[in-house]
């Protein structure tokens, strides 16, 4: 008999590291930092003009390598974050992950090499969404068997404060400055809250592109949004394919890190600059911590890295993501590539975690 190919293989496409250059990496870590600002800034900043960072950012996101989304943060002790291991039956993992996707509180999907077949990063509003409707909503897809579920108690790092290094440390600078928004303080309005599924689908969208989506007068919509830029309750993150930025393997660890000493642990993890995610989490493990690498070969230099940072870490299980279908509502393709997003319920904006 023929052996099958496994499924993380079929129509995937060879990695490709070229395709961004130093110009267009410089580019994307100024937008990590600075989501919003103006080309004209930008360009003030990295000697650029500004009509051909504009340009040249409408090819990177065209090609579905780096992208800018919006996501709400709201009061951490009102939110439920859940790690969800998925066991499926054999052969169905695709269909799973397919209907896994348009699950909107279903933030992540990540197939890995494990004993489970997909390991899923979900936000609901609260534990009893979690358990009553998004829980039963994953055990109804046909093919999945069983969840295990691990409930974050503190996140730590996530992914939208991960930067690539490509800018210097005045440049770097320069962006931050303009990343702060002046404050409103103050409950948002309906009327504000209706931008952030547009903002949540792109995080550049103008007042101008707003305004006629919701048929209102621009200047009515510039101050919704600077109302709600002001908040402090939406902020937004630049990600990236990671194939095109030389970070291919992406490894999960479950560790175990001795009592009262989580934020000890956090405070050293964050220091490696390959963390996109470190959570106090339930369950046998009581720490996870995702990196993005370089190689397989990495991940032992990692975890003693890991080791150094946080006497007394025991590792528990490492696992390598062999393939993601969707990265904070957003639909991936085998190369790593943004091939479009998931519509979000205004109620549903979730936190930015990996």
């Amino acid at each position: 008999m023929q052996e099958q190919t496994p499924y993380w293989q079929k129509h995937a496409a060879a990695p490709e590291l070229d395709l961004l250059t130093e110009e267009d990496l410089e580019l994307i870590n100024a937008l990590q930092i600075a989501p919003r600002v103006t080309w004209q800034d930008a360009g003030a900043i990295l000697g650029v003009r500004p009509a051909t960072l504009a340009a040249r950012w409408e090819r990177i996101e065209a090609d579905g390598l780096a992208w800018i989304t919006a996501y709400g943060v709201g009061d951490s002790t009102e939110m439920t974050l859940a790690f969800v291991d998925v066991d499926c039956t054999p052969g169905e993992v695709m269909a799973v992950a397919d209907a896994l996707n348009g699950i909107p509180e279903v933030q992540t999907v990540e197939l890995p090499a494990s004993h489970h077949d997909a390991m899923l990063t979900v936000f609901t509003r609260s534990l009893y969404d979690y358990a009553n409707v998004v829980a039963p909503r994953i055990l109804a897809i046909p093919g999945v068997e069983r969840i295990h579920t691990a409930l974050g108690g503190r996140l730590h790092q996530a992914g939208h404060s991960w930067r690539i290094p490509a800018l210097d440390a005045r440049k770097s600078a320069a962006f931050a400055g303009l990343a702060v928004h002046p404050r409103h303080p103050g409950a948002l309005t309906p009327a504000c809250r209706d931008l952030m599924p547009l903002l949540a689908q792109d995080g550049r969208a103008t007042a101008a592109q707003m305004a006629k989506d919701l048929r209102r007068h621009p200047s009515t919509v510039q101050r919704q949004l600077a109302r709600l830029l002001g908040s402090g309750l939406i902020a937004f993150r630049c990600d990236v394919a990671q194939l095109a930025v030389g970070f291919p393997v992406i490894c999960t660890w479950y560790a175990k890190v001795p009592s009262g000493q989580h934020a000890a642990a956090a405070a050293g993890i964050r220091s490696l600059r390959s963390v996109r995610l470190a959570a106090s989490i339930t369950g046998r493990a009581n720490f996870i911590v995702t990196m993005w690498l370089r190689s397989v070969a990495d991940v032992v230099s990692a975890e003693l890295a890991m080791a150094e940072k946080v006497p007394g870490i025991e590792f528990m299980e490492s696992i390598i993501v062999l393939r993601v279908t969707k990265r904070m509502g957003v639909l991936i393709g085998p190369d790593g590539r943004a091939q479009g997003r998931v519509a979000l319920p205004r109620e549903a904006m979730p936190a930015g975690l990996d």
